[in-house]
């Protein structure tokens, strides 16, 4: 794989695990102590991009989400209606709702509720 034999040298020899700059003489891995010498990774061009999804993920932060079924006002969200049956008491609508709950290039997540029985599912699109 070129793109990672290219990043290498940011990464431990030993274990993988990338490599952190304690000094301006030399980057040590975290997890087994290994040790480059600086003079090894003068000139080389890095570059990466961080998402805010990725700080969420690293700081174990849920992403915040309004429920759609909280009342605003005093007065209940009303959600869309689907002519779908429902897959256990078979009433022929069901209720739903959308979240993006991964990454933006993914679809999204459709929630349904059976106004009947309430049964609640989900279906990734």
């Amino acid at each position: 794989m070129a793109f990672r034999h290219a990043c290498d040298f940011l990464f431990c020899g030993i274990c993988g695990t990338l490599l952190s700059f304690e000094s301006l003489h030399f980057a040590r891995c975290a997890l087994c102590g290994f040790k480059r010498d600086a003079k090894e990774l003068v000139g080389r061009e890095t570059r990466y991009t961080i998402t805010a999804e990725d700080i969420r993920r690293e700081l174990k932060i849920e992403p915040f989400v309004i429920l759609e079924s909280a009342p605003i006002d005093d007065e209940e969200v009303q959600r869309a209606v689907v002519n779908e049956e429902c897959p256990q008491c078979h009433h022929p609508q069901l209720e739903y709702y959308t979240k993006q709950l991964r990454s933006a290039d993914e679809g999204q997540t459709v929630f349904y509720e059976c106004p009947q029985c309430s049964h609640k599912f989900s279906i990734n699109t």
